[in-house]
């Protein structure tokens, strides 16, 4: 299975593709994702985010 973007998305399915590929729950890696966004101001975060969203393919593409 390669790294793409889920189809189940809240904002761009990035944190559900890291999901699925690791074979581990949604739910809990996006609970994770925004505490260390909350912990770490935000910023480092949110570009994190950004930046896979536009690197990561689409779950369409394959």
């Amino acid at each position: 299975m390669k790294l793409h973007r889920s189809h189940e998305k809240i904002f761009a399915g990035v944190l559900g593709g890291f999901a699925e590929y690791l074979g581990w729950d949604k739910t809990l890696v996006r609970i994770g994702y925004a505490a260390i966004t909350l912990f770490t101001a935000f910023v480092p975060g949110i570009l994190l985010y950004i930046v896979a969203a536009i690197v990561m393919p689409d779950s369409e593409d394959f």
